[in-house]
């Protein structure tokens, strides 16, 4: 093999080194410098992209916090209103509690009158229905008619007793 020859080693090597510092200097010129452009361009667009997903990330967290604030707000408004309805519908009971108790109140208080005015016309009419009575009976038992006078003293009597 003359690849294992030891007088061919040198030029081997010589042929080695030329080689290789020419694949290199064409690497070093072409190549690596499109291979550093592609990579710096992958590194800013990578930079690029975190830079917006930061700043996209950012926005949501503002938008978050701002509809949280405003469905805090509205719940707060909700719950004013409802309040305030309770509230309206509350005095609006009050009120009609009382007017009706007003009303039952004059209701009462003329169902009273009546009352009075029919117990007193009922007293006026039980005298005079006792005066007949007792005129009846006094007729009845001794045979003589007493007068409106002695009926109406007999009546005063009995009722002075109770």
């Amino acid at each position: 093999m003359p690849q294992l020859d030891v007088h061919d080693f040198a030029p081997q090597l010589i042929w080695l080194a030329i080689t290789f510092v020419t694949l290199y200097i064409l690497m070093a010129r072409t190549a690596l410098p499109k291979i550093a452009n592609v990579i710096e361009e992958r590194r800013d667009r990578i930079s690029r992209d975190l830079d917006e997903a930061a700043q996209l990330k950012s926005d949501t967290d503002k938008a978050i916090a701002s509809y949280e604030q405003a469905l805090a707000e509205a719940r707060q408004k909700a719950h004013a209103i409802a309040q305030e309805a309770r509230d309206k519908l509350n005095a609006e009971i009050e009120r009609e509690r009382q007017d009706v108790d007003r009303k039952i109140a004059e209701k009462v208080s003329a169902a009273e009158a009546r009352i009075a005015d029919a117990t007193s016309a009922a007293l006026e009419h039980v005298n005079a229905i006792a005066q007949e009575t007792i005129g009846a009976i006094v007729d009845t038992l001794i045979g003589a008619q007493p007068s409106q006078d002695e009926i109406s003293a007999a009546i005063n009597s009995a009722q002075k007793q109770k």
